[in-house]
């Protein structure tokens, strides 16, 4: 079988990248796998990729490269949404190109990894093939622009499939999908490289894009705390993005410079969680928690905000981790100080951690996937007759909404 993953840009770093590459990884042992990027910005990608998995990129933004001096790259894109977050980054290249592969790739199955190339998906993707969008993002984070046009295309797939069962719930709710099978199934993470966290690390760890939703002021001000009273504990957090002067600007206010440090991206973040005791994550919102089982997978107890959607999904509070209220520093700073204070049970959360996140390797992952590959592929004529009586009600339904409109109209020139 050939399966085909249409990613953004898998040559950059984030939780869509590091899930597609670990699921890509383990289904090519047994399946033809490619993942196909719309964009390439550098020689290599940052993440290492599966060796029996093929790369392939659409459009190079490279300096210098031919593809910028493309007419068509100049041109915005015209079947992207323009209600798509990505929007400005896309082009008519990118979606001339987009076009072009999925209308001669082969794949027995297409899974598309953001809501954009979704509609590409549906709007190119041959109807022999499985065609599966995944939702790295939200139901309620699209706007209500963006949701109406997705409810258009989606309902022309196979499948959706989100990462949490919050949000399967939410697009069975609020995007009846006739036809189309909604479920969840979570993100993978590997086992990590080196031998997992022993507990005795006086680092705190969190890792993540440098955005004001992720709330690393609220914990940069809830470690403040923390090291008033365990000034030999430090705080490392990784990542990059718009927020790092402002955030540097708080650790250098309150008093914690060299004590918590903004490290960078690092690209094998689990040998970092591997070196501390405790993973804080303090999001308003998370649409997985990849950071959370990344740390779990090595050993380490999080202790998270009970934030929509993900968190309350993987963590069992007090079992293998903490959740704390959402935006409350002194309950960031009152579960690490917790945990800081009482060894035995933090190693013994770190040890029932890395337990239970044996449910998200990437062979059990890949399992789910095939799982549904043989399901939508048994069940597809029934469900093909489904999509397209609910299309043929929605055009018979429009149709009549007109008949009074028409007879107005008809009234008004006699």
């Amino acid at each position: 079988m050939k399966i085909s993953f249409l990613i953004h840009n898998v040559y950059g770093i984030g939780g869509t990248i590091r899930t597609t590459v670990n699921l890509a990884a383990a289904l090519a042992g047994t399946h033809e796998v490619e993942i196909v990027s719309m964009l390439r910005h550098r020689a290599q990608p940052r993440l290492a990729i599966d060796p029996r998995v093929t790369v392939v990129p659409l459009v190079d933004i490279r300096p210098g490269s031919r593809d910028l001096s493309d007419p068509l790259h100049r041109e915005p894109a015209l079947i992207f949404p323009t209600a798509e977050q990505r929007y400005r980054q896309y082009s008519l290249l990118i979606d001339q190109r987009a076009a072009e592969y999925l209308r001669g790739c082969g794949a027995d199955v297409v899974i598309g990894t953001r809501p954009g190339i979704n509609v590409y998906l549906a709007r190119f993707g041959s109807p022999r093939a499985l065609r599966i969008a995944q939702e790295h993002l939200t139901h309620d984070s699209h706007s209500e622009e963006l949701r109406a046009e997705l409810a258009r295309h989606y309902r022309t797939l196979d499948a959706v499939v989100t990462a949490t069962e919050a949000d399967a719930a939410a697009y069975r709710a609020k995007m009846p999908l006739p036809g189309v099978r909604v479920l969840a199934v979570p993100n993978s993470v590997p086992e990590p490289p080196d031998s997992p966290s022993d507990g005795a690390a006086k680092v705190i760890a969190a890792a993540g894009r440098l955005v004001r939703g992720k709330r690393f002021d609220l914990l940069i001000e809830a470690f403040a705390e923390v090291a008033a009273e365990r000034p030999d504990w430090s705080l490392r957090i990784y990542g990059g993005g718009a927020d790092r002067d402002r955030l540097q600007r708080l650790i250098d206010r309150a008093g914690l410079t060299g004590q918590a440090t903004l490290m960078g991206p690092n690209s094998l973040i689990e040998i970092e969680f591997a070196k501390a005791s405790i993973v804080a994550v303090s999001s308003d919102a998370e649409s997985f928690g990849m950071t959370i089982v990344e740390a779990m997978r090595c050993g380490v107890p999080v202790v998270s905000t009970n934030c929509p959607l993900g968190p309350a999904e993987i963590i069992h509070d007090g079992v293998d981790g903490r959740l704390v209220p959402v935006g409350d520093r002194y309950a960031l700073a009152g579960a690490l100080l917790d945990l800081i204070d009482d060894e035995p049970a933090r190693r013994r959360m770190g040890a029932a951690a890395l337990v239970e996140a044996r449910r998200y390797a990437p062979r059990v992952i890949a399992r789910r996937y095939e799982e549904l590959f043989a399901e939508l592929g048994a069940g597809r004529r029934t469900q093909a007759r489904r999509r397209r009586r609910s299309a043929l009600r929605a055009r018979l339904g429009r149709a009549a909404r007109r008949i009074p409109y028409l007879r107005r109209l008809r009234a008004k020139r006699s």
